[in-house]
């Protein structure tokens, strides 16, 4: 029942409520964000879905749009921003999804919803992480987000799935704060960002 239809409304009452809450802050990093990335505060990007269908997501801004000499974009770590860098770190990017919470493309907790390009790469057993919506955090990001391999991360994803129910939420709403809290699993071990996964 839960799963069905209650939290689909606890997804909209608290998105709802934080949007209006953080309606301040969201204008404040959208003004910043548009200033240090030249005209650019959101990052969207097409993101699989429940069932595998694309949408597209919207999150802070937190890298420029900087090349080096061969006209590619230079690292993660160069393109990222001192605004950006402090968003990140508070997770404060991650704000705009509320949106795509409104919108009902994303839940509040989830699998964390990664590129489309990594589809063909899943196995059966992990592209079980499709069976119910993304999320904005998720119990990976509760157990180590991106500090913890894409195997670990793809097992805790399928066993959300597999155990989903309001108390499971609840507590990773709680761990969540927690980490944020903390900063916990932000970047990986060679990385500001994860590794881009390469297949199993």
């Amino acid at each position: 029942m839960y799963k069905l239809y209650f939290k689909r409304i606890l997804d909209l009452l608290v998105a709802l409520t934080a949007i209006l809450l953080l309606s301040p802050v969201f204008l404040c990093l959208t003004l910043g964000l548009f200033i240090v990335n030249q005209g650019k505060p959101f990052f969207l990007q097409s993101r699989p879905g429940k069932n595998s269908a694309i949408f597209k997501i919207v999150k802070f801004k937190t890298m420029n749009d900087r090349c080096g000499q061969d006209g590619k974009l230079l690292s993660d770590a160069e393109r990222l921003t001192g605004l950006g860098a402090f968003v990140r770190k508070t997770s404060l990017d991650e704000i705009p999804q509320l949106i795509n919470v409104i919108i009902g493309d994303m839940s509040l907790i989830g699998p964390r919803p990664l590129l489309p390009e990594y589809l063909p790469l899943y196995s059966s057993e992990q592209n079980r992480r499709h069976e119910v919506k993304p999320g904005i955090t998720g119990w990976a990001q509760i157990n180590g987000r991106n500090a913890i391999s894409w195997t670990e991360k793809f097992k805790l994803d399928v066993w959300y799935v597999d155990h989903l129910s309001l108390m499971l939420d609840i507590k990773i709403i709680f761990l969540t704060i927690k980490k944020v809290v903390v900063r916990e699993g932000i970047n990986s071990d060679t990385s500001v960002t994860m590794e881009k996964f390469t297949g199993n």
